[in-house]
């Protein structure tokens, strides 16, 4: 299994196959996320071509009903009755007047005659679908496409004017499978005056209560259509992606726009890995070439400004004098493993230089910082051993510092941490307060020591919300016997404020900027404190 993910992580430690994975990956979300900006306008425009149709559509079906009614109320005005030639040439005259009147009868029981050709002996008309106190309405359900049979007729007493599937079609223009309904009892009855017979009704609760005049489903498009008379309703059922749809220029930009991008973004992933490789291959020859070297940054006892120990730090210089940021270096070499490196070399380099020092003053110690990795296995335990032991200094006089967001298990964290402890080691927490470690955690943890970070020190003083962390650190440092340590001391009045609050050691520029190794053995050997210069001043 090792060797699989050994396998596995060495095929895609390649630039170039990250890459075209990231650009894979981000044309894929990028196409998505353009289809579904697509889908999303053609819905809505979809919807709006709907709802104009919609009411285009009733104001044109408004139109026909006027003719009709209009045509009918001359008719029953008029005094002829019977199926004389003066009711013929009233008859035609009417209906080549209006557009949309297919044929005017005048209906006496079995016998009728109409603008369309003599008295006939015809079939008695059926009750009305839709009796008004003033007009009847009947409504053609046959489905056979022939523009020439009555769509629609209305009567009042015995003249019946209609209009045929033609004119219809002509008005309204349906979609196709669409279908033009009249709703009656309410809501209860739909009849089909064009198109298909539809299911009815279309949604489970109808009419809907919302009155909307265009009701979206997911696979249908149902517009109501509010009439004069309260007898009926017309709607209009389309479905969907039936209507004509356009896509707006801009999301046409969107496919390619997604796949340009795509292709930045895997140029920029390879940018980046090949930067990242660049600066991890030259951290690795920094180590062989010794361009990284260690620095102290004093701690001292505030009562008596007495030297007691000192943190390790590293830097890297350049060969061209310029320094790169720990912050980083540091994190690339926790990614690519290079991290356990550079902390042997810290620790190796904190010994050769300081180990006469060290053994000359037994109460001295120096804290090198642990990276997660070697909080989390026990292999840091050996090499300071066999590093201690070399230079015949006690584990008591190197301590190792850990920050809280490194406690990534803290079973495991404090099983090694008690390991280091038990051989003599002292374990700090660095930067307390920046990270997640609660009290429950902290109460289990092998701790000797908290270090207050630098931005709780710096507002000491002042009305800021974190003003109030580094005392409430220090009382609860105080409960669980543990020393304090203040990290970042800059102004004497702040040094004076820890100490009146219980706090024994702080490190800072108030004290001494970091020192290198001869700086350092100079200010404990004399017994003096040394003003030391920033490390971008050294020669």
């Amino acid at each position: 299994m090792p060797a699989l993910f050994a396998t596995v992580r060495q095929f895609f430690h390649r630039p170039w196959l990250l890459a075209a994975l990231a650009a894979l990956a981000s044309a894929g979300l990028l196409l998505a996320i353009s289809v579904n900006v697509a889908l999303q306008q053609m819905k809505q425009s979809e919807s709006a071509q709907m709802n104009a149709q919609g009411e285009r559509f009733l104001e044109r079906l408004e139109q026909v009903f006027g003719q009709l009614r209009e045509a009918v109320d001359q008719l029953q005005a008029q005094p002829l009755r019977g199926c004389d030639p003066l009711m013929l040439t009233q008859l035609q005259q009417v209906a080549l007047k209006s557009r949309f009147i297919y044929e005017a009868s005048y209906v006496e029981g079995t016998r009728a005659c109409s603008n369309r050709g003599d008295e006939r002996i015809i079939e008695p008309l059926r009750s009305p679908d839709i009796q008004g106190p003033t007009y009847s309405y009947w409504l053609n359900t046959t489905t056979e496409p022939n523009e020439n049979l009555a769509a629609l007729m209305l009567g009042r007493g015995r003249f019946v004017v209609s209009t045929s599937r033609g004119h219809l079609t002509d008005v309204v223009d349906l979609p196709p499978g669409g279908s033009l309904l009249v709703v009656l009892d309410r809501g209860t009855r739909a009849i089909p005056v064009l198109g298909p017979t539809q299911p009815w009704p279309p949604t489970t609760e109808w009419p809907p209560a919302q009155g909307k005049s265009l009701i979206e489903l997911p696979d249908r498009l149902v517009y109501r259509m509010s009439t004069k008379s309260p007898d009926y309703q017309l709607v209009l059922i389309a479905p969907r992606a039936s209507l004509p749809l356009k896509l707006n220029g801009l999301l046409w930009l969107l496919f390619p726009g997604s796949l340009v991008l795509a292709g930045c973004i895997g140029w920029l992933v390879l940018q980046l890995i090949l930067q990242r490789r660049s600066m991890s291959s030259e951290l690795q020859h920094a180590l062989r070439r010794g361009e990284l070297q260690v620095l102290y940054q004093p701690i001292f006892e505030l009562d008596s400004r007495r030297c007691v120990g000192a943190e390790a730090l590293v830097r890297w210089r350049r060969p061209d004098g310029s320094l790169t940021s720990p912050e980083l270096f540091i994190p690339l070499a926790e990614n690519t493993g290079q991290i356990r490196q550079i902390t042997d070399f810290v620790l190796q380099r904190v010994l050769e230089q300081l180990g006469q020092l060290l053994r000359a003053n037994r109460q001295l110690y120096i804290s090198v910082n642990l990276a997660a990795c070697d909080v989390m296995a026990p292999r840091i335990g050996r090499v300071a051993a066999r590093l201690l032991a070399h230079h015949r200094v006690a584990p008591s006089q190197i301590a190792f510092e850990v920050t809280e967001r490194g406690l990534i298990d803290v079973v495991v964290a404090r099983d090694n941490l008690q390991a280091l402890r038990a051989v003599g080691h002292q374990v700090l927490i660095d930067d307390f307060g920046t990270g997640y470690c609660s009290l429950a955690y902290l109460q289990t943890l092998p701790v000797d020591c908290l270090k207050i970070d630098k931005s709780f020190i710096d507002a000491l003083g002042h009305d800021a919300a974190s003003s109030g962390v580094a005392p409430h650190i220090i009382r609860m440092a105080h409960d669980l016997h543990l020393r304090v340590i203040a990290e970042g001391i800059e102004c004497e009045d702040q040094a004076q404020l820890l100490n009146s609050e219980g706090v024994n050691y702080g490190q800072g520029w108030l004290f001494a900027h970091p020192l290198n190794a001869r700086q350092f053995v100079e200010l404990i050997t004399r017994g003096r404190r040394v003003a030391g210069r920033r490390i971008d001043d050294e020669p």
